[in-house]
């Protein structure tokens, strides 16, 4: 069992070896390396412009969602205002007219006990 692991194991690390060494091999090639490297290049400055442009379109969508959820939540907080405020209007009134019953009815008892 041991044997069959190392020697997977040592295949691999070839392999790997290999292809590394193909690797380097093309990018340091006296012609076709330069054209290589120039290709990585290219696409490595292609690869962050594209990165750039998604950045800038997340960017605007977050701003776009976080601008909507600001005006949702300042809409809602100044109908919660307006509501507690007519709330607060209505029962005021409904209040100070039932305390000018409740003092009406008082002096109305006392004149009829001063009798």
């Amino acid at each position: 069992m041991s044997r069959k692991n190392n020697t997977a194991g040592i295949l691999a690390g070839l392999l790997a070896g290999a292809a590394a060494g193909v690797i380097l091999g093309m990018l340091y090639a006296p012609e076709e390396g330069k054209e290589t490297r120039k290709k990585i290049k290219d696409k490595a400055n292609d690869l962050k412009d594209q990165a750039k442009n998604k950045y800038g379109e997340v960017s605007e969508r977050v701003k776009d969602q976080y601008g909507n959820i600001s005006s949702t939540f300042k809409e809602t907080a100044s109908n919660v205002a307006h509501t507690v405020k007519d709330g607060y209007d209505k029962y005021k009134d409904q209040i100070v007219s039932k305390t000018t019953d409740v003092v009406r009815d008082v002096e109305t008892e006392l004149n009829d006990l001063k009798k």
